[in-house]
């Protein structure tokens, strides 16, 4: 896929389309953290707060999900990318979509996720990768599985 941060304003039409789950997973050789958004993208994303929707407080920053790997990870980055693109697959209507990006962590969300600012967007995401991530999802993991 062959991927280089760009600098300056950039909307998605500027960076790279990833079509298939091994193209989000060859982004994470740039050795940069990377996070996957469910939104309108970057450009609706500079245009409003964010605000957490339950409370109504403003947010420092945009809620993100890491593509990275955590360390204790022992199974294939492609399962942990597919499980990323799949807890939030419920936000993907008509008008969001994911995407990927890079920024400043600068807090945690209500429910423990990243919150960047100075984001800068890496990469779209095509719905096929996400149907992908999702066949992955059911073959190598337990749904629904909570340990009870």
């Amino acid at each position: 896929m062959g991927l280089h941060l760009p600098s300056g304003p950039v909307t998605l039409d500027d960076v790279p389309r990833a079509r298939a789950l091994g193209d989000v997973v060859e982004l994470l050789a740039v050795g940069t953290p990377l996070y996957v958004r469910f939104s309108a993208g970057p450009v609706a994303d500079a245009g409003t707060e964010s605000r957490d929707h339950e409370s109504g407080c403003l947010l420092p920053g945009l809620s993100v999900n890491p593509l990275d790997p955590e360390p204790w990870w022992d199974r294939p980055v492609e399962h942990w990318v597919a499980r990323q693109l799949c807890q939030y697959a419920h936000l993907m209507t008509p008008e969001r979509f994911p995407w990927v990006l890079t920024g400043e962590i600068v807090g945690r969300g209500p429910d423990s996720e990243p919150l960047l600012d100075t984001t800068v967007p890496v990469a779209s995401i095509d719905r096929a990768v996400v149907d992908e991530a999702a066949a992955l999802y059911e073959r190598v993991f337990d749904p629904g599985n909570d340990g009870t």
